[in-house]
């Protein structure tokens, strides 16, 4: 007799495809739709767009590699992911709930951030708004660490895969609206036939950018706080702590003993090869001679609808036929899609060649990415779903990002076909550790062992 890989739907139990797609119209996965879009909104303006900015305002590319590093802030939020789990907000959390008060104070954090980035211009004061954009990540990482836990709160865990997948439709079409959007909104707010760079136009785009919270905000108004077990009470602050801070590590150790270490280790670098690659595209398509408006269309819009199609058939697929065979898959072309950058070089400017390589890259990341989070939140204990998921979210980015900060180093003294190559090779010890994830027996999920005490 066959032993099913882990995390495969025995056949009799898989559900007709016009089934599986129906859960897309649920009211959770509609939701974090919504949510998602909150989520995504700001790392582009920390990130590509503000790179974009200050690059135009003629800041060196030594600096903007370096300020990269801004988003160190989404690999430590494990730091504070136990108050995000247990601190009460005064009076925000008794009207509104645990997760949903956190959600509303990151997300006006962001939007402030936001504001402050839009008075202030890194032209003749480059600190200010780069202050500003650490409060927009350190509000963008408090609301991830809130909003995961929402997520996985709200829905069992055989339905998070499509709620990963609207979560990442969502983020996604936020990143068209902050990159391309925030493009088009600054340069239709440029004064004709005057100076290239003019802060007013960055200022419009990103008072735009500060007002599009709304709709998120509006959504954690309108929704109801998820259903989680009540904590018990604690008698002192170092009770309190040990709950807080200990508990949830202590706990993820206990379920998955040695396995653990494989676990975090796969968690450590399975999107290594797409983040170090992502620091280095805007300067390759400048280098390749591509236009501001061929790179909006193209990565911007048409990417991103590519990486929609790839969430949502990755989700399909890990309902279907299990994460960790749609894990394997992302782990395949990820890696393999890096190498089409090294082709995409030997063509010049040719807009053809950038869609297909764009296309490809955008919907492998939209599988892997998806099959991840479910894969991220299957392994969390409802009871710490905060500190447990942002424990895994920080180490998915932490190498990654810090590798990505020496990625123009590598490029200035190796070339891009060689960067290329090398971010293709980072994938194969990712595939390794997949398929030794899926040899490991799983034990049973947090989700099973609390119903089964019931």
């Amino acid at each position: 007799m066959t032993t099913p890989t882990p995390g495969t739907p025995p056949l009799a139990d898989k559900p007709s495809w016009l089934d599986t797609l129906k859960v897309y119209l649920e009211p959770a996965p509609l939701r974090m739709l919504s949510l998602g879009f909150s989520a995504g909104l700001p790392l582009a303006l920390v990130f590509g767009t503000f790179f974009f900015w200050l690059r135009e305002a003629g800041i060196d590319r030594t600096t903007i590699g370096y300020l990269s590093w801004v988003g160190l802030a989404y690999t430590f939020k494990w730091t504070w992911s136990p108050l995000v789990d247990r601190l009460p907000i005064p009076i925000l959390t008794r009207a509104l709930g645990r997760r949903r008060s956190w959600l509303v104070v990151s997300q006006l954090v962001i939007a402030a951030g936001l504001v402050g980035m839009a008075f202030n211009d890194p032209k003749l004061a480059l600190l200010p708004a780069v202050w500003c954009a650490v409060a927009v990540a350190f509000g963008s990482a408090t609301q991830d660490i809130a909003l995961d836990a929402f997520r996985i709160e709200s829905a069992d865990s055989e339905h998070q895969a499509a709620l990963s997948a609207t979560y990442l439709a969502g983020y996604r079409l936020a990143m068209i609206w902050s990159g391309a959007g925030a493009l088009v909104v600054a340069a239709r707010a440029e004064v004709p036939n005057a100076a290239l760079y003019q802060h007013g136009a960055w200022q419009t785009a990103y008072l735009v950018m500060a007002a599009s919270m709304l709709p998120g905000l509006l959504t954690v108004f309108l929704s109801k706080e998820p259903v989680h077990r009540a904590l018990p009470a604690s008698r002192n602050a170092l009770e309190w702590l040990k709950g807080a801070l200990v508990e949830p590590f202590a706990d993820f150790l206990k379920r998955y003993g040695r396995q653990a270490l494989l676990i975090l280790a796969l968690i450590a670098v399975y999107r290594i090869s797409d983040v170090v690659l992502g620091i280095m595209a805007y300067p390759f398509f400048v280098d390749m001679g591509f236009t501001k408006e061929e790179v909006a269309a193209v990565s911007k819009v048409y990417g991103v609808i590519m990486t929609l199609l790839g969430a949502f058939l990755g989700g399909a697929m890990a309902l279907r036929f299990g994460v960790m065979r749609v894990l394997m898959l992302g782990a395949l072309l990820s890696a393999a899609t890096n190498l089409l950058y090294g082709w995409l070089s030997s063509r010049g400017h040719d807009i053809g060649a950038l869609v297909f390589v764009i296309s490809a890259d955008n919907l492998a990341g939209g599988i892997a990415t998806s099959a991840f989070i479910a894969y991220m939140s299957s392994l969390t204990n409802v009871n710490y779903s905060a500190t447990q998921y942002a424990l895994f979210s920080s180490m998915m980015l932490l190498l990654p990002k810090f590798l990505a900060g020496y990625s123009g180093l590598f490029v200035d003294h190796y070339g891009y076909n060689s960067f290329f190559m090398t971010t293709a090779l980072m994938g194969v010890p990712v595939i390794g550790l997949v398929w030794l994830a899926m040899q490991a027996k799983s034990p049973p999920s947090p989700r099973e062992m609390v119903v089964n005490s019931s």
